[in-house]
């Protein structure tokens, strides 16, 4: 069968998953720097401390609301364009909640849509491109590299500029713009919209052809696929938002002093960093992937009452070790929107949808963990709270990896679990 080309097609894609990288790295810093320094926000922005569990949850709740920006901008100017003016406008959001204080909440709302804008056509452009596990395993290192240089260098950069904590937020609009630079300057990204999207997928691998049938694809709210890969990504999300807003905070409750307790948030994303890039590439083979899905979640749980239970001398131990985990869930979450859906149209679509409404259950995390510390002085019943949502987890990822594969196209797969395994396309 003769393949048609995806629009605009035609680069180096090496040079597509450098571009690719640069904007992942870009996707976390504007969350974790403020974590860092949360004790220090009142003081230098006069905001109320009561407000502080809203700052934290502001930048998830935006990435719930804005899913469906992302495919919808692609659409209609490509899917290079739209990621560059997502990243030009994270730009704008991070110089001005850290100049104008009155903005900080606003510019927070506003990083986080143009985060979400960004964020969710990540897989669709790995798919298009026909990336390996190592291209989303990247990706996803990418997304860790910038959380940990946003928790690990804020307050470096505020002694770098006098004591200045606006500037040293502010600063991080640089990467944003050269991020913005490389993406649209990278050619052969899909415009989102895609030609003969049936002959991609049924010649590139991405499913066997004998496996499509001529009925109507199901719209993905009725797929229970879907919802199973959703749960787990917002569940996965939850956790990590939860942990990345309030780990520092704690770690001060049990007696470090500020600096070393955002040098253990950066320490919790460093350590993942390996697992991040590895998880994609485990993924892509069957036998590991049924084991892994439903484990991670366990493993999370382990991890998390670790923390709680370990003395203060053995936190650097447990928190790489809980960095480990959750690094690896959210590579596995990215990895299940591409191995789960039958091309780069559906894999776009399953993006936005798990994203969206996963980043809106997300939202939820640092909210009730601040709450719930609040209501009872500690932090007992905030982590034995989130170790119960990783056993949820955990199920999540064990439904995620059966039934048929997404589909947002024409034609729909009808594979049995035993044969969707055989279909993964992450494989190294």
């Amino acid at each position: 069968m003769r393949v048609k080309q995806l629009v605009g097609a035609g680069a180096i894609p090496g040079w597509v998953l450098v571009a690719l990288i640069v904007v992942s790295i870009n996707l976390r810093p504007a969350i974790t720097t403020v974590a860092g320094v949360m004790n220090q926000v009142p003081g230098v922005f006069g905001l109320d401390p009561a407000l502080l569990p809203l700052l934290g949850t502001l930048p998830v709740l935006a990435f719930g609301i804005s899913g469906p920006i992302g495919p919808w901008l692609a659409r209609r100017w490509g899917t290079g364009r739209a990621v560059a003016v997502a990243l030009l406008v994270l730009a704008g959001a991070l110089i001005v909640r850290a100049t104008v204080p009155a903005l900080l909440l606003p510019g927070t709302f506003l990083a986080g849509m143009a985060i979400m804008t960004a964020s969710v056509l990540v897989p669709q452009i790995v798919k298009a491109n026909r990336g390996t596990g190592w291209w989303t395993g990247l990706c996803t290192m990418g997304f860790g590299l910038g959380a940990a240089l946003g928790a690990g260098l804020v307050q470096p950069l505020e002694t770098a500029f006098g004591g200045n904590l606006s500037s040293a937020l502010a600063v991080w609009a640089v990467p944003a713009l050269l991020g913005a630079f490389l993406i649209h300057r990278a050619e052969g990204l899909p415009s989102g919209r895609l030609m003969d999207v049936e002959a991609f997928t049924t010649t590139t691998g991405d499913a066997p052809s004998s496996a499509v049938t001529s009925k109507s694809a199901l719209p993905l709210r009725k797929q229970r696929t879907a919802w199973a890969v959703t749960a787990f990504f917002g569940l996965q999300a939850m956790l990590y938002f939860a942990i990345t807003s309030w780990l520092a905070v704690y770690l001060v409750s049990r007696g470090l002093v500020p600096a070393d307790a955002a040098a253990l948030l950066a320490w919790f994303s460093l350590a993942g960093l390996p697992a991040s890039l590895l998880a994609p590439v485990l993924a892509g083979r069957p036998v590991i992937l049924r084991i892994m899905a439903p484990g991670l979640g366990l493993f999370v749980a382990a991890a998390l009452l670790g923390v709680l239970m370990a003395p203060v001398e053995l936190q650097f131990l447990m928190v790489g070790i809980l960095g480990v985990v959750q690094s690896a869930g959210f590579g596995l979450a990215m990895a299940l929107v591409v191995i789960r859906s039958d091309g780069p149209r559906s894999a776009g679509r399953l993006s936005a949808m798990s994203q969206g409404l996963g980043f809106a259950l997300a939202s939820l995390g640092p909210l009730f963990a601040g709450l719930l510390h609040a209501m009872t002085g500690g932090w007992e019943l905030t982590f034995w709270m989130l170790s119960a949502e990783a056993v949820v987890l955990a199920g999540a990822g064990f439904f995620a990896i059966r039934g048929p594969l997404v589909s947002a196209d024409a034609k729909k797969q009808e594979l049995r679990p035993a044969e969707n395994a055989s279909t993964a396309t992450l494989a190294p």
